[in-house]
């Protein structure tokens, strides 16, 4: 039978040490999170620290072994896959101790939902059934996905010989969650990768087996309605079904950003609800004629596609409108999960850090190698320890790791732009341009100011373990969406969760803005940054590249318009404020010196 899902949220993925083990933490309670699968050194400290902690077997996987990299992703997912069923196993067992942790799962669940109410028209009957039963018949634990962003597959060597595509970072991390025990989903980020999607094709697991389902699933990160059909096609054409489509908000999230040309989050949920079928029909009809192709086990029907969103969710009234007004499956909430010691490694000083940050805190920087815009926090312990090094004129951090090496400027193997290898071969190169000083302290800055992530996002998981970092040193890099300015406290698992459901309010904060107008304020703010930073004169092709960004954002503020105005629903209350701001918007949107090649005021 199909148990019912027990939450309407799931955490998603958080850096790559904050949510490596929140399975751990959490699955056994029905609740659904996702694992980074880049640092595979970081996942075997942790996989001896449980192996202890849990009296679990454990041996080494060493880095001179044959595909160390993606025994050691396997050996690490499947230690959490025990641990999390043998607890899930224990609640079931010992449900009928008031303090259980069953107690707590059922205690966590949304009023509303058809599993809670479910299990109260049971207590009515609780003396003619058996609990025990009830339980295995409809309890699930939460699922344990993972995720690979795709722009980091780097090539790999051995004894200076380059090896085949299948050692890439991307690839081993893919064959690693493959050949685990996980019956879950791998959430793939930050772009399509034809050679990494192809890869997928190689694999039996992400096919249907003969009663058609599939023991490992595809989630695709996507922005917009165009980009998950191309994808899906894509998949579709070689065999493969995307299960689930995850629509992030470009701006208003955590980590790394992504901004699409101005169009904003609520249209894009419009459009994909609206054209939902057709996404299903086209992509279905692809997966028959490969999957026939292919001789493989064909199912007369569409397999299931779930759509999900995240991004500055921040209320109970915003999560409950996604899930009505686009029928969402489910709602990410990330950055909020930061606060709670309880779910993630967050060390202490970081955590006093993100309690007290404000909106001038939490900035979009270039600090990442990866060349995409990156959330950041002021005052963070890794950039701290950057500038420490540009101070002792060694700017550039020792590059243990090397996931992000993937600058190819100085030949092969290729470099990490926030290594000090590359920095050094950089700055030397500058200093052979003879570029006037201004320009060449300005370039100067661009170099150096790239920050070594790949480590600064793991090295808390350790603090908080109070694990070995002499590799890694205590720098800590956190990348917290704009959503993090209005929460403020410490929180328990039990409170973050009541504040998802509204049965309390953690935000202590009354100028939060909507999740949508504060979407669309940073857009406005990101457009105005991009036209002063282009030299002047603008080229035809920026100025039509302005005009259009611009265009979204007004089509999306007309959207937004008609929305407030004609959807009844708590959130938005104050419906004449909101459209009266949303004037304010377009009025200044259409002030932008789009043609006249004028500065743009900030």
């Amino acid at each position: 039978m199909n148990k019912i899902n027990p939450h309407s949220f799931h955490i998603p993925v958080l850096g790559i040490g904050y949510s490596i083990d929140t399975p751990v933490k959490v699955a056994h309670l029905g609740i659904s999170s996702v694992i980074s699968l880049l640092d595979d050194m970081l996942m075997e400290k942790l996989r001896a620290f449980y192996s202890k902690k849990f009296d679990l077997p454990f041996q080494a996987i060493s880095k001179k072994i044959d595909d160390f990299r993606a025994k050691r992703i396997t050996a690490y997912l499947n230690m959490v896959n025990k641990i999390a069923h043998d607890k899930f196993e224990e609640l079931k067992t010992t449900c009928d101790q008031k303090s259980s942790e069953f107690s707590k799962y059922i205690d966590l669940l949304q009023d509303s939902s058809a599993l809670k109410q479910k299990f109260e028209q049971f207590k009515k009957d609780w003396d003619n059934l058996d609990l025990k039963d009830w339980i295995h018949e409809n309890l699930s634990m939460g699922s344990i996905d993972v995720n690979i962003m795709t722009k980091v597959d780097k090539e790999n060597y051995k004894d200076h010989v380059k090896l085949p595509a299948k050692y890439n970072d991307g690839h081993a991390a893919l064959r690693g969650f493959v050949n685990s025990d996980l019956n879950s989903s791998v959430v793939l980020s930050a772009g399509m990768s034809p050679r990494l999607y192809n890869y997928l094709e190689t694999f039996d697991d992400f096919y249907p087996d003969t009663n058609f389902t599939l023991k490992k699933k595809i989630t695709l990160k996507v922005s917009d309605h165009r980009s998950a059909l191309i994808q899906g096609k894509y998949l579709a054409k070689r065999g493969l079904w995307v299960s689930e489509y995850r629509i992030e908000s470009g701006l208003n999230c955590g980590g790394h950003a992504f901004p699409t040309n101005g169009f904003l989050l609520g249209p894009v949920l419009e459009e994909i609800n609206r054209n939902r079928e057709d996404l299903i029909y086209q992509t279905f009809e692809l997966l028959k004629i490969a999957l026939k192709a292919k001789n493989r086990p064909c199912p007369e029907n569409a397999l299931e596609i779930k759509i999900t969103a995240q991004g500055g969710v921040g209320t109970s009234e915003e999560h409950q409108f996604l899930a009505d007004q686009y029928q969402i499956d489910s709602v990410g909430w990330g950055t909020p999960f930061l606060l709670v010691p309880e779910v993630v490694n967050v060390d202490e000083q970081t955590l006093d850090l993100l309690c007290k940050a404000r909106e001038e805190y939490l900035f979009i920087s270039d600090i990442s190698p990866l060349g995409v815009p990156f959330n950041n926090l002021k005052g963070n312990t890794k950039d701290k320890e950057k500038e420490t090094y540009i101070h002792q004129n060694t700017p550039g951090n020792p590059c243990h790791k090397k996931y992000a090496a993937l600058n190819n400027e100085f030949g092969e193997p290729t470099l990490c732009t926030a290594s000090r290898k590359y920095q050094k071969l950089k700055i030397e190169e500058l200093k052979a341009s003879g570029l006037p000083e201004d320009e060449f302290q300005a370039e100067y800055r661009k170099v150096v100011n790239k920050s070594c992530i790949c480590v600064g996002l793991g090295t808390s998981a350790l603090l908080v373990n109070e694990l070995d970092t002499s590799v890694e040193k205590k720098g800590v890099s956190i990348c917290p969406g704009p959503n993090m300015a209005y929460f403020s406290e410490v929180m328990t698992l039990k409170e973050m969760v009541d504040h998802i459901y509204g049965k309390i309010n953690i935000i202590s904060r009354n100028d939060r803005p909507n999740m949508f107008i504060k979407e669309l304020t940073i857009y406005i703010d990101y457009l105005k940054k991009k036209m002063n930073e282009t030299p002047l004169p603008w080229t035809e092709k920026q100025q039509e590249y302005f005009a259009d960004f611009r265009d979204n954002l007004c089509n999306g503020i007309q959207y937004y318009k008609e929305l407030f105005s004609q959807v009844k629903t708590n959130l938005f209350d104050k419906k004449k404020k909101l459209i009266s701001d949303l004037e304010v918007y377009e009025l200044e949107l259409k002030k932008l010196p789009l043609h006249q090649n004028e500065e743009v005021l900030a």
